[in-house]
This record gives C-alpha cells, structure tokens and sequence, in this order.
C-alpha cells in the first residue's frame, strides 16, 4: 500500500495534483478496485513526508468528482472506476516537414475525436528538448517524444512516467522501464535497402552518402555505420561526405542525399550539366514525400512507411499497449537510380 501512491519532489506539479493523478492512474491500471480503501489522510501524509492539509485537498477533489467516497470513521473508499477522460496528448517532433505531416494525421486520425493532440518542436536544440519535456510533465496524460539527438537525453525522457511515454521514430539506449516505441532501425535499414537495390548501384562507379552537416538535418549515426557496414560487404566503391558541393558531381557515380534542399541543387545541376538520372548519374533521397513520386519521373527513396507508423501509435495509445515495435523501411525503386 505505501507503493501504491508517489510524490516526485522534484516535480513542478503540486503535490496534491500527484496525488490526485497517481489514484486516477492506479484504478486506471487496475491497481485500485472498486471498494477498495485508500490510505488514511495520515498514512499518506507520514509515507510520502507531505502536509496532511495536502493529502485531504487531493481526496476532496476526488471525492467531488466521484471517484472517491469516505465512510464515516472507516476511511477512504474507491467509489467509481470509469475515470478515464480525454486523452491529452504532448506531441514533440524535431521539426515539421512533409513527411512528418503524413505521419501527425495518421496518428491524428486513429485517435479518438475528443483527443486533444498538441504539437512542439524541439529544432535538434536539446535544452529547448529538455526543458519543453519538464515544464509539461503535469499538463497531459500521453508523451509521444521524437528523440532526434546522437547525444543521451535519456535522463528527461526518464522522468516521464513509462504507462505514459511513447518514443518515436528513434530508440533511446538509456530510457529504463517498460513503455511504447515505434522506431526506425537505421543500421540494418539502411544496410537492407542498398543490398536490395545492389542490382540498379552495380551499374555505378561508386555511391557516396551526403550528410548534410550543419543544414536543418538530423542524420542518425545508425545511417553511417550501416552505410559502412554495405560498402564492407559489397563490391561497390562507396564514399562519405559532409556536405554537397557544387561542381563536384562526377558521371557515372551514384549520390545518396538526406537534405531535400541538396536534392533539390543536385537535380537542377544535373539538368545544367545535360545528364539524365538514372543513365548518366544515379540518385537516392532519404525519406518519401508525395512531390518526389513525380519529379524527374520519381526519385528513388530509401524510407521508412511514416503513415503506418502513425497508424501504429494511435493503435498502441489508445490500447494502452507498451511494445516496442520496429516499423518497415524498404527501398522504393523509381527512375533516379
């Protein structure tokens, strides 16, 4: 029984608010029964070193809502275990894009039509990551977290109670517990989608992966060492580079970019320079967008599937499952490469 309700004195939340949510949480998990007694006033007050003043507020609010009824002289009884309102969802994505659209509406419309979905944004600026995490830890009842970070930022994510934690898109080695995550498998993606294409990038000289450094783009270290893992094992001349740079294309060589912006320069300089992609020089993108199905005739991609990927988060949240799924990527062919 003295497990049964927690005080983080940490936390910005009032104490009575902790309160009040941890009884809500624990008939919710089915850790409180109907009729089940609560702690005594005093009980909970000595456990959790809290004002007895504190401990009566949360019980009252509980008691005017419904969920707890005191018998005179005997205690603190659960009176009613239908508590679950409207899902409060904290949504933090690094930033919007296309892709990230197609992934927030599929989430959005798995979820039931009373959720309040808010969405933040993090720009890969980790204090800014941090402190977003820690001043709504009170405010919502579900915390889907987009950890684009190569550094550890398991210690906020920690913080936020696991029944209520969802990671995506990215696993994070260091959050403890048992909580839901859909996530990509960089290493072994990147890895399975190059071999399964090895038949269109034997036509090529070589392939060189751009990374964007210093634009507006996360680039997992998985990608690399996946990338290196493939050039290892194949028979493929393979090259790493920072950035693209202008005028340093060569014919016959095939390019892997993440930033859509040098996908954008390398197709128009490729049209300077009078070469057809997919004949003369070779193009991958990272992550599918609708515009690139159609421009030069499709862009081939390496990407994961960010619509059932959204589908399998609102599944998970509103079934309140706690897996930890993998979600498909693949190689999709098109006339770039």
């Amino acid at each position: 029984m003295k497990d049964l309700i927690q005080i983080d004195a940490r936390s910005r939340e009032p104490k009575y608010q902790q309160i009040l949510n941890e009884v809500i949480s624990s008939i919710e998990k089915g850790t409180l029964n109907h009729g089940q007694q609560l702690p005594s006033i005093s009980e909970l007050s000595n456990w959790q070193n809290v004002a007895k003043v504190t401990v009566a507020k949360a019980y009252e609010e509980l008691r005017q809502r419904g969920v707890i009824l005191a018998k005179h002289g005997k205690g603190f009884y659960v009176a009613n275990t239908e508590v679950r309102g409207v899902l409060n969802i904290f949504l933090l994505f690094d930033t919007l894009n296309p892709y990230k659209e197609t992934l927030y509406f599929a989430l959005k419309a798995g979820l039931p039509e009373n959720t309040r979905l808010n969405l933040f944004f993090h720009h890969y600026d980790r204090h800014l990551f941090e402190t977003q995490i820690s001043n709504n830890l009170s405010n919502y009842n579900y915390f889907v977290i987009m950890p684009h970070f190569n550094e550890d930022v398991s210690a906020v994510i920690n913080r936020i109670p696991k029944d209520k934690l969802v990671i995506i898109d990215k696993s994070v080695d260091g959050v403890t517990g048992t909580y839901a995550a859909v996530y990509q498998d960089f290493e072994n993606d990147i890895y399975n989608a190059l071999t399964s294409g090895l038949d269109l990038l034997k036509k090529y000289k070589k392939v060189t992966l751009v990374l964007a450094r210093g634009q507006f783009q996360f680039v997992p270290d998985g990608i690399i060492k996946g990338f290196k893992k493939f050039a290892k094992q194949q028979e493929i001349k393979c090259a790493i580079v920072d950035n693209l740079v202008s005028g340093s294309f060569k014919k016959g060589e095939a390019y892997l970019l993440f930033s859509d912006r040098d996908m954008i320069s390398f197709v128009k300089e490729v049209h300077t320079l009078g070469w057809k992609l997919g004949k003369d020089i070779g193009l991958i993108s990272y992550d599918d967008t609708p515009m690139k199905e159609i421009l030069e005739g499709g862009i081939t991609v390496i990407s994961t599937d960010f619509e059932g990927m959204g589908q399998t988060l609102s599944k998970m949240i509103s079934q309140k499952q706690r897996q930890k799924i993998a979600n498909p990527s693949a190689l999709i062919r098109r006339k770039s490469l």
